[in-house]
Order: C-alpha cells, then sequence, then structure tokens
C-alpha cells in the first residue's frame, strides 16, 4: 500500500474541460500575452478544418499568427528543428499546438529547442531542461495521448530509430482547452489506437514504483471510464457523449501517467515505434497484455484492483487465476476492437528482438516499472508477443 506520508508532487497545467473549451484559445492567449503565435499542427488536421476556430479567434483578438504543419504521426527531430528555426525567425512569442499527440510533443519540443537554443537531443531524459518553453496551449484533437497535460514530450530519431523521451516540468502546457468535440473526426483505427494508449497510461501509472495516492485515484478512474466506452465509442464514433467519456478518461490518465510516470509497455513501445514507425497506442495494445503477465507477481494487489475497474470480479480467485482472468480482459478487449495480432504481423522478425530490447532497457519510463526487468526478460516478452 502507497505510504500516505511519503513526499511526492503533483504538476498539472491550467485545464479547461467541456464543450467549446476550444474557442476560449483566442481570449488566453492575449491575456498570456501572445504577440505573434506559431501555430503547431499537421496536414491532416488542418483539412478537416479543426484550426479554422483557432484562426477566427486569433483574427477577433487582432493576434498575429503563423503555421507550422510539418509534424508526422511521430514527430522527428529534424522537424522539431524546423519548426524551432520558423518560431525564432519569425519573431513568435507563443505556441498553440492543435492536433494528436504528435503535434502536440512537436510543439513542446519546438518550445524548449527554441528557448534553449539548443538541438532537441540536449533534453532527452529526465529534467533537461535549463530555460522554460515559452507560453503554450494545447487544443487536443485526439483521446489519446494527454501531450496536453503531461510532463512527457516524445520525439523519433531517425539516425538512432527509436523514441526519446523528454520528461521535464517546462514542458507542461501553460493552458490545455480539452474540448470533446475537436475529436469527433476521429475514424475508427484512431479510435481503437488512442483508447488503448489510455488504458495502457492509465494501467501503467497505478502500478509505477512512483505511483501515489493522488495518482492512483486518477489512473483508476481512468480504467473504468476506458473499459466501460472504448468498444460503444468505435461503434458510434459521432456520439458526443461517449466522446466525452473518453475524453474524460484521457484527461485523467494523463494527470496520473505524468506524476507516477509509466513503464515496460512504454520502453518497449517507444523501442518499437521508432523502430517500424507504428502509431504508439497500436504498439501499446499490442505488447499491454503480455507486460501484465510479467508484472503482476510485483504488484498483485494492485493487479486485483485494475480487474475491478475493468469489471472484473476477483474476489476468492487465487493469484494464479486472477492474473488468468485479468490477462484474458485485455485480450478479449483486444479481439473486440480487433487488435488482436501480432508483432509479426506488423512487421517484427526474431532477428529484430536484441535491438529492440536493447534500446527498451536505455528508455526513460523503464526506472519506474513495478518489476525490474533484465534485458533477457524483455528479449522475452518481445518473442511472446510475436
Amino acid at each position: 500500500m502507497n505510504n500516505v506520508l511519503e513526499l511526492r508532487k503533483f504538476v498539472a497545467p491550467e485545464f479547461i474541460f467541456g464543450s467549446n473549451a476550444s474557442l476560449l484559445v483566442g481570449r488566453y492567449a492575449k491575456n498570456l500575452g501572445a504577440r505573434k503565435v506559431l501555430i503547431v499542427t499537421d496536414l491532416n488536421v488542418l483539412d478537416l478544418g479543426l484550426v479554422n476556430p483557432v484562426f477566427d479567434a486569433f483574427r477577433s483578438e487582432g493576434i498575429d499568427y503563423k503555421i507550422y504543419s510539418n509534424t508526422n504521426p511521430n514527430p522527428t527531430v529534424k522537424q522539431v528543428m524546423e519548426g524551432s528555426e520558423v518560431y525564432l525567425n519569425e519573431d513568435c512569442n507563443f505556441i498553440v499546438a492543435v492536433g494528436g499527440g504528435s503535434p502536440m510533443d512537436c510543439a513542446k519540443a519546438i518550445g524548449i529547442a527554441s528557448s534553449n537554443n539548443k538541438d532537441v537531443h540536449e533534453f532527452e531524459g529526465v529534467d533537461k531542461v535549463a530555460v522554460p518553453s515559452p507560453p503554450l496551449i494545447c487544443i487536443p484533437t485526439t483521446a489519446g495521448s494527454a501531450a496536453d497535460v503531461s510532463q512527457f514530450a516524445i520525439i523519433t530519431d531517425d539516425r538512432r530509430k527509436l523514441k526519446m523521451a523528454i520528461v521535464s516540468k517546462t514542458v507542461v502546457p501553460d493552458v490545455a482547452l480539452i474540448d470533446p468535440k475537436m475529436t469527433l473526426t476521429m475514424d475508427r483505427l484512431i479510435t481503437i489506437y488512442t483508447g488503448f494508449d489510455v488504458l495502457s497510461h492509465a494501467i501503467e501509472a497505478y502500478v509505477s514504483n512512483a505511483s501515489s495516492p493522488l495518482t492512483d485515484l486518477y489512473a483508476l478512474e481512468s480504467i473504468r471510464l476506458v473499459a466501460s466506452n472504448l468498444v460503444p465509442t468505435t461503434n458510434d464514433l459521432t456520439n458526443i457523449d461517449l466522446r466525452g467519456q473518453m475524453m474524460l478518461s484521457c484527461l485523467y490518465a494523463g494527470l496520473a501517467f505524468s506524476n507516477a510516470s509509466l513503464g515496460l509497455v512504454h520502453a518497449m513501445a517507444h523501442s518499437l515505434g521508432g523502430f517500424l514507425d507504428l502509431p504508439h497506442g497500436e504498439c501499446n495494445a499490442l505488447l499491454l497484455d503480455h507486460v501484465m503477465e510479467f508484472n503482476f507477481e510485483a504488484e498483485v494487489e494492485k493487479y486485483r484492483q485494475i480487474g475491478n475497474a475493468l469489471g472484473l470480479e476477483l474476489m476468492g480467485l487465487d493469484d494464479d487465476e486472477a492474473k488468468k482472468i485479468l490477462i484474458n480482459r485485455i485480450r478479449d478487449l483486444k479481439a473486440q476492437t480487433h487488435v488482436n495480432y501480432s508483432l509479426k504481423d506488423v512487421g517484427v522478425s526474431p532477428d529484430d528482438i536484441g535491438e529492440l530490447s536493447s534500446k527498451s532497457m536505455n528508455d526513460a519510463c523503464i526506472v519506474t516499472n513495478p518489476r525490474r526487468p533484465t534485458q533477457s526478460d524483455v528479449e522475452e516478452i518481445f518473442k511472446n508477443a510475436l
């Protein structure tokens, strides 16, 4: 059980949750002193018209802006440095991100690269940022990454074929405008992948060795919300009430993992996603049950609580039986959403496992995993997921 008296820090931005929260961007930018804003987004979000309300808000407030939309689904070092150059050359003093985790992570990294005038590689790891980012407002358009409330920015290093984790209070946005309406354009596949990202965030935060009563509260509620709303949402994509529930679960998971950190699922998913340029949520989904199987013995009571939050009745069952039912519940969720395939199906070969595992061992997220894995443990988990 967590010791309530243990020192724990909880960091969160100011956030506004609910329908039309995104329309407050002009007022917030003005109050925070925006003169010229770099809007970081991607071409898909632009095409869907999701940035139009932001343009309107800035025009009505008389705020100048420049668009940077060259972000990939897994934003790269090159894009961060390119965006930082645009920010500096255009004499911006403010950043607004509109999009999923990728534009938001890219915007966070652009902020610190430009304020520190350094290459983004220098911030890899925990607390490596000297000068805070310029003011940053995030408007998420997916319910997955929770980059809008977190201390994390994940950037792909093409050269090393891995994802770097930048963890720092300086990348926490100043304001998050969390508007479920912005997620209505998500297709079924993105809804599924982002849903598994949320579930992985919440489960990993709950069993993290840096968890606390403050983070446990959010993590468990997030698991409950995802468990009951993920499948219904994928079958009713324009249902705003279901979208609201998924957005809330994403926010709760973000508040939990931003402060408790993550674990082996994310360490392995960063390695896998950087290696094959796969969607992050898909990587999490493919690995989640296998890592839970490995971790179960280290946090039996907490995994039983996760089972309860997933709607299972585990009272009176021995640990092996409880573990089996819990893992089957995750696999059932994967089957219902058609993510019940293996790493082999996405292009991983047995020859890749050594490299994937050694990169996972160096990921910042591994430090807070409840069970300390060896490289051969990680190799074994990758093999099981093949």
